[in-house]
């Protein structure tokens, strides 16, 4: 019997994130990608939640173009098939205001929905019409926390000051963290040691933290997860992309492997308490077999911490 969300996100939470169809794309061939993903990922017992993200593109207004159906949508149906927990991204820089979200909460609720990840705008310089991370995170956390839902938030670990913005938002409702997809652990490590240090001596518990990790198979990819935001150092691009691109995928898989594994000795010698789990991203369409690949191998690795 799979282990409750609840129970998940202290023990090593294990999500998937896969990439939604486009809009565009026909009706009969969306319920055939459904199909053949819940079929796969229905054989993956470590599984605990499909994390499904909300894919934007801005102009340079800031103004939002939606790629994919709503999240919810696409959560419960996959949901319905593969019989997991669901998780869905919200963006809440595009909403009109604060008031919106609380609807929006509140027919993610009704919607089956109970857990959800709150982000931010793309651009720190756009005056969005949406509430703040940290004002959403407080507006959605007592709406969600009446039905047994859960709330969490990205984390950057390379960027300046993220323990601080962890415990605010812990403080305001977050109880798990996903973070930018990750190619070394030396960051995070330090990010994890400042803020479970803030926690205790705020006294409340840390949220969970799940590492994102990505296959790569191309420079293309190199070059995608930085226009998302994510660091790679030049070591570990060379060393997942140099050579047969056909084994590419292979040593995504390892080099994450290694990262989860220093992360994670390094929490066991610091004493952190918190949890610490992963969540793999699909990143486009073509790398569902080496995205599902990586999610097995990692899912048993974090099921053994000693291990690796």
């Amino acid at each position: 019997m799979a282990r409750t969300f609840e129970v998940a996100l202290t023990r090593a939470p294990v999500f998937f994130e896969p990439v939604p169809p486009s809009l565009r794309t026909r009706p009969d061939r969306v319920d055939a990608y459904f199909e053949e993903l819940a079929n796969r990922l229905r054989s993956i017992d470590a599984l605990d939640a499909i994390d499904v993200p909300e894919l934007i593109d801005e102009n340079h207004d800031g103004r939002p173009y939606y790629r994919t159906a709503d999240p919810r949508q696409i959560g419960r149906q996959l949901a319905d098939r593969v019989q997991r927990t669901v998780v869905v991204n919200k963006v809440v820089a595009h909403l009109s205001s604060e008031a919106a979200l609380a609807d929006w909460a509140r027919e993610t609720l009704a919607a089956g929905i109970r857990h959800v990840v709150l982000v931010g705008g793309s651009s720190r310089y756009i005056p969005y019409p949406g509430p703040p991370v940290i004002e959403a995170d407080r507006t959605c956390a007592g709406i969600l926390r009446e039905q047994g839902g859960h709330l969490g938030n990205i984390a950057i670990p390379q960027r300046q000051g993220e323990a601080h913005r962890m415990l605010a938002k812990t403080r305001a409702g977050a109880s798990f963290f996903t973070t930018q997809i990750l190619f070394d652990s030396e960051s995070l490590r330090r990010t994890l040691r400042d803020y479970d240090a803030l926690c205790q001596k705020a006294g409340i518990p840390a949220a969970a933290v799940l590492l994102s990790f990505a296959p790569l198979a191309d420079e293309t990819d190199a070059e995608f997860v930085r226009w998302l935001g994510a660091d790679i150092p030049e070591a570990a691009e060379r060393w997942i992309l140099n050579g047969d691109e056909s084994s590419a995928g292979a040593r995504a898989i390892e080099h994450a492997r290694r990262v989860w594994t220093e992360t994670r000795t390094g929490a066991d010698a610091d004493g952190l308490g918190l949890a610490l789990g992963i969540n793999v991203e699909q990143l486009t369409q073509r790398h569902l077999d080496v995205a599902l690949r990586m999610l097995a191998e990692l899912s048993t690795v974090v099921a053994t911490p000693s291990a690796g």
